[in-house]
């Protein structure tokens, strides 16, 4: 069990999430924050400073949560099956590439002129 960021966090990129998290299992993403699915060790820091309220952890009922939890694995696929471990995060550290889920999701703005 891990913890996710689900769709609050695309394009807030608040980051106090990161900075809190004691090992540096939280990678920056273009539009929004992924947490390392085997590098996470659970203690929940990030959930309680979150500033959307976007992260949960992955065992949580719902389908917003089983759909972020497939797009983080996806993030650190190895293409072999397996998971990359980049080995912590840093605020050097270029941001990892989005999925294309996050990639293609539609701005604040987008969503506005929708409804």
């Amino acid at each position: 069990m891990a913890l996710v960021i689900k769709s609050e966090c695309i394009d807030i990129k608040d980051g106090v999430c990161a900075t809190v998290c004691p090992v540096d299992c939280i990678y920056e993403g273009e539009r929004i924050f992924y947490i390392h699915p085997t590098e996470c060790i659970e203690c929940g820091m990030c959930e309680s400073i979150c500033p959307v309220d976007a992260i949960r952890y992955d065992d949580d009922p719902g389908a917003e949560i089983a759909r972020f939890n497939a797009v983080s694995r996806a993030v650190f696929d190895d293409g072999e099956g397996g998971l990359r471990e980049p080995g912590g995060w840093s605020r050097s550290s270029p941001p990892v590439n989005d999925h294309p889920l996050v990639r293609n999701w539609p701005t604040k703005s987008e969503e506005e002129n929708q409804s």
